[in-house]
């Protein structure tokens, strides 16, 4: 059994999944390189998996399937995972690689032990080399470092510092357990990845290293602002299943509390993707996402809407929108993220 597999989904990426790929490849045989071509027809996407696959059998495998979009290859992915452990790497995207055998090596003494984590996190960066700017988002004020911890032990998460599929790396098995199965043709499915899976954690690891390296700046990229904002359906689709996910029910407070205050931010998102788009339409939808929320998850709705984020991100009125713009515009200036 592999120690870790790595899905690497790709749709017409043939201009720079080798970098994703080889970024990988260090590992050896402790790795297992799923490339996922998911229907990719303007270039050689499946030919440089197949490439890859010949060149280092055992390690890469190249999977094509019809077109079902990002969450539809994870699943793929998960599917064919034969690792202890899962980890998403977007094809535009790369680990450090020197930081990936530190974070194996580390994996490796926890198996070792009889310890495996249910979730194990690293640092991620937001490399945007239009503006030579590089980001780290770390967690050291919030979690404990170099061990086995709980939901317990965890501080408070800043606003910037949400776990995303970036900084994540789940235990196989409690992808599966947890009945994981993302929807096809979406995009944003990564907040579905990281979310739903989270009531199923009792045990995690931090190590404070940048492992994840996040491209920001492909115009065809699905976090530009004018691409989400042309998606605002699909957006609005994830931020719908995220309200629909029962997190009152969560057993462990502080759990609970970090999924609040994701599914808060996430709402901000939409809503201000909304604002931006300033179609009548779209605010429309704004305010439905909210009524959604009302009546779908009241006694979650309750949480949110006692937050600055929650409560500010349903204003109707001139005023109101531009001052979650402005918020919104000093955090993507300070973080570069998108």
């Amino acid at each position: 059994m592999k120690l870790l597999s790595v899905a690497i989904p790709c749709y017409n990426s043939a201009a720079y999944m080798a970098k994703a790929i080889e970024s990988a490849l260090v590992l050896g045989d402790d790795v297992e390189i799923i490339v996922v071509d998911d229907g990719s027809q303007k270039d050689d996407t499946l030919q440089t998996g197949k490439k890859y696959e010949r060149q280092y059998p055992g390690i890469v495998k190249c999977i094509h399937q019809e077109n079902g979009g990002h969450g539809q290859a994870v699943n793929t992915g998960l599917a064919n995972a034969t690792g202890l452990y899962y980890k998403v790497l977007d094809s535009d995207d790369w680990f450090d690689s020197d930081v990936l055998i530190k974070v194996a090596d580390r994996l490796k003494k926890l198996v070792a032990e009889d310890n495996m984590v249910d979730m194990f996190i690293t640092n991620y960066v937001y490399d945007k080399p239009s503006e030579n700017k590089a980001t780290s988002i770390r967690y050291t004020n919030v979690m404990p470092q170099d061990r086995v911890f709980t939901w317990s032990d965890t501080k408070k998460f800043g606003p910037h510092q949400n776990i995303l599929m970036h900084s994540v790396i789940y235990r196989t098995q409690l992808l599966r357990n947890s009945g994981l199965i993302l929807p096809k043709h979406t995009f944003y499915v990564d907040n579905l990845f990281v979310y739903l899976p989270l009531p199923y954690v009792k045990t995690m690891y931090y190590m404070d290293v940048d492992l994840y390296r996040y491209y920001i700046g492909r115009e065809d990229q699905s976090v530009n602002e004018k691409i989400m904002i042309s998606r605002i359906d699909q957006q609005l689709r994830v931020n719908r299943i995220m309200i629909d996910c029962d997190v009152m029910a969560v057993a462990d407070i502080k759990c609970r509390r970090y999924m609040l205050k994701y599914l808060t931010m996430l709402c901000a998102v939409s809503s201000v993707l909304c604002i931006k788009s300033g179609t009548e339409e779209n605010l429309a939808k704004k305010d439905q996402l909210w009524q959604y929320f009302k009546d779908t998850n009241f006694e979650a709705y309750k949480e949110v809407n006692k937050t600055v984020m929650g409560w500010g991100s349903q204003f109707t009125s001139a005023p109101g929108k531009k001052l979650v713009l402005a918020v919104y515009y000093f955090a993507q200036k300070l973080l570069a993220f998108n």
